[in-house]
């Protein structure tokens, strides 16, 4: 890959090719949680200092961070029944960027209607809240079934992670990394192997990746599994283009969505619903709790002994911005090749005139293939192990296997949200 390749595939800005693919879809932006108290969300997405508030009316706004007036920050903002003042001076602007307000002017004041900030618009979806950076009209938010409610728990990780976007999705397009990094790393370090990590060091015997009409389905068949009997190699699992993955087994579904900051910089959410045994009912409102996902230890070292820590190490061992000039694929990479080609070609529809993949201008449910077990595990093992995972850093972690094993914790009547 040449400089001039990377750069196309890595820069988010305005104006980039990337960064105007990426514009045509829904990012997250926030959590509906942070606004319980809060009122107001410094947010940076694709290169843009924006504000995410919620003002009094209850209507959410994204806008330029900066007021039209003399640039002080909004950050600072006095929350009003509609819209947003700047703290400095009072200049009011609605969630469409329209100012409304300037206090200090004359009766009338004619030259308001000529103020307007970068707005954008906003949709509360699944407990997070997601915006739209790109030309109108807007396309149709994609209702994946974990966004909507339901007999299921859901607890959102994420973290602030100091490297591009790509190389973080072409992390998911790599299997092989899995018995390496997961299984004899862990093993290196922790002196010894454990479940589900001993399971991870199992030899890949093939990989396939198949196109679909989401993104591409990533396939897996392990030493000592058989091709029928594996829902590794049977179903696999999906990267849902153009930024996010789904991963899982009978008992947790997790999204994990990479959206770029700026160039140098991947916020990560690891969306995750936790379905319970046959017959167990959640609790009634139950919330939707949040979490931190940590990167290093209170002594600076990186947290790794756990697969998504394992993983931000090596994203970070490869620069802010991997210099793939540099590389040496060989045919195990083929999932990445396929992925980059894919980026391109939708550059070019979009280039073109036509929406990209992913873009939906109709409402609906739109159903995504979820494996039964993964790595050879029994069905639901990663219920038992969450240790190994992201979500081991939940505060309710523990109540949450209690609640979907089906533990005596809520002898209450339980009602299906």
């Amino acid at each position: 890959m040449t400089p001039e390749q990377n750069a196309t595939l890595t820069r988010v800005g305005k104006g980039t090719p990337m960064g105007e693919l990426l514009r045509r879809y829904w990012h997250p932006v926030g959590l509906s949680s942070e606004f319980e108290t809060a009122r107001i969300k410094k947010v940076k997405l694709l290169g843009e200092h924006l504000v995410l508030y919620r003002d009094k009316s209850g209507t959410l706004g994204l806008v330029d961070s900066r007021c039209a007036h003399r640039r002080a920050s909004l950050e600072h903002g006095i929350i009003d029944t509609v819209g947003i003042r700047c703290a400095y001076h009072g200049w009011q602007y609605g969630a469409d960027g329209r100012c409304l307000d300037r206090p200090n002017e004359p009766e009338g004041d004619p030259g308001k209607a000529r103020i307007r900030l970068e707005a954008y618009p906003v949709t509360e979806q699944g407990g997070m809240i997601f915006a739209y950076l790109g030309p109108a009209p807007a396309p149709e938010f994609p209702m994946f079934d974990m966004y909507k409610g339901g007999n299921v728990i859901k607890t959102i990780g994420y973290a602030e992670i100091p490297v591009n976007w790509l190389q973080i999705m072409e992390n998911t397009m790599d299997p092989v990394h899995v018995e390496w990094l997961h299984g004899h790393f862990y093993t290196q370090e922790k002196g010894g192997s454990a479940p589900p990590f001993d399971t991870f060091a199992r030899h890949h015997v093939k990989i396939a990746f198949d196109e679909f009409e989401y993104g591409i389905i990533k396939r897996r068949l392990l030493e000592g599994q058989v091709e029928e009997e594996s829902s590794d190699w049977t179903t696999g699992h999906p990267m849902i283009f153009p930024n996010m993955l789904l991963v899982g087994d009978t008992r947790v579904h997790q999204f994990q969505i990479r959206v770029p900051m700026d160039d140098t910089t991947t916020m990560h959410y690891w969306y995750n619903c936790f379905h319970p045994a046959e017959g167990v009912r959640i609790p009634r409102d139950y919330p939707t709790t949040s979490y931190e996902v940590p990167i290093r230890d209170e002594r600076g070292e990186y947290v790794k002994d756990y697969v998504d820590g394992q993983d931000i190490m090596m994203w970070e061992s490869q620069d802010a911005i991997y210099d793939r000039s540099l590389e040496h694929l060989a045919t195990s990479d083929r999932g990445i090749v396929q992925y980059r080609r894919m980026l391109m070609r939708e550059i070019d529809k979009m280039k073109a005139g036509h929406d990209p993949m992913c873009v939906f201008r109709s409402p609906g449910p739109i159903p995504l293939p979820v494996e039964e077990s993964r790595h050879g595990l029994k069905a639901g093992a990663f219920l038992n192990h969450t240790h190994s995972r992201d979500y081991r850093f939940a505060p309710n972690i523990d109540e949450i296997v209690e609640i979907v094993g089906g533990a005596p914790r809520f002898p209450q009547p339980l009602e299906t949200p």
